[in-house]
């Protein structure tokens, strides 16, 4: 039985299999809308990445401090404030002592402050502490 060829009229006229100027043209238009949306969430991304690094950062500071303070006893003689190491220059710190609801404790606060952005950012952890009979 012979074999019946079908051609496709349309096939084989005009198009050549690339893409036309108009597609192209829309393709670029789609790239320049999009583009500085998703340049602008990356952007925000890595900001808020880097305040959440230093915000780690400083949590790790403070109970450093509220531990060496509360080791040494030095947090016995009242407010303090300092700087850390060259490493940690940027941040600093502040201690507090206050009375708490029962009289015989002591809260204990460190705070660790530092600049982002123009703004100041700070870290406060509070420990509860026992003083001892002398």
């Amino acid at each position: 039985m012979p074999r019946m060829r079908r051609d496709n009229p349309v096939e084989g006229r005009g198009r050549s299999g690339g893409f036309t100027f108009i597609e192209l043209l829309a393709t670029v238009v789609l790239i320049g809308i999009i583009m500085p949306v998703a340049m602008g969430s990356i952007s925000l991304c890595t900001r808020l990445g880097g305040q959440s690094r230093r915000q780690i950062e400083a949590a790790c500071l403070a109970n450093t401090k509220l531990t060496e303070l509360r080791v040494t006893g030095d947090w016995d003689s009242g407010n303090q404030r300092g700087e850390f190491e060259q490493e940690w220059s940027d941040y600093q710190w502040k201690a507090t002592v206050v009375g708490w609801t029962d009289t015989t404790m002591r809260q204990l606060d460190v705070t660790v402050t530092w600049l982002s952005q123009g703004k100041e950012r700070s870290v406060t952890l509070s420990t509860l502490i026992y003083p001892e009979e002398e």
